[in-house]
């Protein structure tokens, strides 16, 4: 009788048999607005690439930034996720994008460090027992924002200034806190710059709630006129303000837009199916209810 080969052995060799019939799992690449980090890459994206047996892939920068690398085909994703519609309309004009669905939506607020040397005064400020951009102007304070060149963060603290000036009766106060639009002492990347928050590295920041809340940092709740959450407020509040900024070499008038975020399937996307199941994905039950666990609002 002939011997049977041990186990090992036939587990090898099965295993080698099936290599040129086994198939790696598809892969999903999402490009995102640097500020969904964790609920895309700890919650939605592992959630989907589990159910749909894919393998998820996340990556997140600034919108703008994201928007023209998609359309100079420098990247090729399967889906977009944008803040305010600005960058889907970058994409819309090259004819990368036929139609966009709103997923979530969210609010400007101030995000503060614990460790600020002015971390009292902040949390004076948050309870409404001072005024929170007082604090702001005291002597020594670091601010952090986002590169209104490349991120619509960038631009929405700006315009949160512009709004705060005219509803606190405060003339120049953005100038005082931000200084000039593109002021590099203040700009850092929007993956890096809740990090540079929380290590104590700097004492305050821009933030959309969601992202702030997912973190779980402090922040200072800002009133619906200045916080760019409200659409019924958009005509008459909101589209009152505008700032200037040099683009491409050419002056451009930059105006408000809803914090609302897009997600859209380019036209070369490599997996378009996949990427349109995804969308269905995060507007579904199931999704929303991620997006409200880390701190996003329904979308409007």
């Amino acid at each position: 009788m002939k011997a049977q080969p041990p186990v090992m052995a036939l587990l090898v060799s099965l295993w080698v048999a099936g290599m040129g019939t086994a198939v790696a799992a598809t892969p999903l690449h999402v490009a995102y607005a640097g500020s969904m980090g964790a609920v895309m890459d700890m919650h939605l994206g592992p959630a989907f690439a589990k159910t749909h047996h894919v393998t998820y892939q996340g990556e997140g920068q600034g919108a703008y930034g994201l928007a023209h690398l998609i359309a100079a085909k420098k990247l090729r994703t399967d889906v977009f996720i944008s803040i305010t519609p600005g960058p889907i309309r970058v994409l819309e004009k090259v004819g990368m994008v036929s139609k966009a669905v709103p997923v979530a939506s969210t609010a400007m607020v101030i995000a503060y460090s614990p460790k600020s040397r002015y971390a009292n005064e902040f949390v004076a400020a948050a309870a409404g027992k001072i005024p929170w951009y007082t604090v702001l102007e005291k002597p020594g304070i670091q601010f952090g924002r986002t590169d209104p060149q490349t991120d619509p963060q960038g631009q929405n603290i700006l315009f949160t200034f512009l709004l705060a000036q005219k509803y606190y009766h405060q003339p120049e106060l953005a100038q005082r806190v931000l200084g000039p639009v593109e002021n590099q002492k203040q700009i850092f990347t929007e993956a890096s710059l809740l990090a540079r928050l929380k290590s104590g590295q700097i004492d305050a920041s821009s933030g959309y709630e969601s992202a702030v809340k997912s973190l779980h940092l402090p922040f200072i709740t800002l009133p619906d006129e200045i916080n760019l959450s409200n659409p019924a407020m958009a005509k008459a509040w909101y589209d009152t303000v505008h700032f200037t900024m040099t683009v491409d070499g050419k002056t451009k008038t930059l105006d408000t837009q809803p914090l609302v975020f897009y997600a859209a399937v380019p036209k070369d996307a490599p997996h378009p199916k996949l990427g349109e199941a995804f969308i269905r994905f995060m507007t579904s039950k199931a999704g929303q209810a991620m997006f409200k666990e880390t701190g996003y609002n329904n979308p409007r």
